[in-house]
């Protein structure tokens, strides 16, 4: 193969067949279970990156499943968001995320830098309860419960919750372990339809792991239980903040 070749052909690694295939990427019926909850204000501020501002203590411990998504199949996934501000406006920041699949994890780390790592998270319902569960490796780290679909919520402000821009720290290595590319990025949540909402009794429960940290930012109260089910579409990233670029 030619060296004009591979740099028009070049998407993803392997070159002879890509981890997935290019976006934009179609989400049915994507499920969330979100609770939220109060943590340490000093541990989040020190996780989140300027530009960025924490918004408070709140911190958004997510469980979510997609049964049907272009090109990554069916999946479920865990991890911590954060609300945050950016430019004095409302955002969301991704500290951590673990799933099952191996299509979304790269893509998600090549494309966006959504910070990814390989887990076995689990949603489902158990008689009344809508159970999340987050194992790392044998190790069970997060237990989520909620009241299943207690109460309806209105789904126009759930809409627009879901329609906040979102952000990434993506870090790609240069090969002597220098950061190549060490940038803020921005996505967002593409023709949503949000088909059902609904809230109820939460709880939380978060475990120390070495190399899966939750709990280091630990639930000192929960707020709320939301469990939302969706279509979306993820929208391709742009760079917001260059943290190489020079001054």
């Amino acid at each position: 193969m030619k060296a004009a070749d591979v740099a028009q052909s070049a998407f993803s690694m392997p070159l002879s067949s890509p981890a997935y295939p290019p976006g934009p990427y179609r989400f049915i019926d994507r499920e969330f279970f979100v609770v939220t909850y109060r943590t340490d204000a000093k541990a989040l501020r020190a996780m989140i990156p300027e530009p960025l501002e924490p918004a408070g203590d709140l911190v958004k411990f997510e469980f979510i499943r997609m049964p049907d998504s272009t090109g990554f199949g069916a999946y479920t996934e865990s991890g911590q968001v954060v609300p945050v501000r950016y430019k004095g406006k409302p955002a969301t920041f991704q500290i951590a995320m673990y799933l099952d699949d191996e299509a979304p994890i790269a893509g998600g780390r090549e494309i966006w830098g959504f910070p990814k790592k390989l887990a076995k998270p689990h949603m489902s319902v158990a008689a009344d309860t809508l159970v999340g569960t987050l194992d790392y490796g044998p190790v069970r780290i997060a237990t989520g419960t909620m009241g299943y679909k207690h109460r309806a919520l209105d789904t126009a402000q759930v809409l627009a919750s879901l329609q906040q821009p979102n952000f990434l720290l993506k870090i790609i290595p240069h090969v002597d372990c220098t950061p190549r590319i060490c940038e803020l990025v921005r996505y967002d949540l593409e023709d949503l339809v949000v088909k059902g909402a609904w809230e109820g009794p939460a709880a939380l429960e978060l475990h120390a792991h070495a190399l899966a940290p939750v709990s280091a930012l630990p639930v000192l109260e929960v707020v709320s239980g939301v469990h939302i089910l969706t279509d979306l579409t993820l929208g391709l990233g742009r760079v917001a903040h260059d943290y190489l670029a020079k001054a």
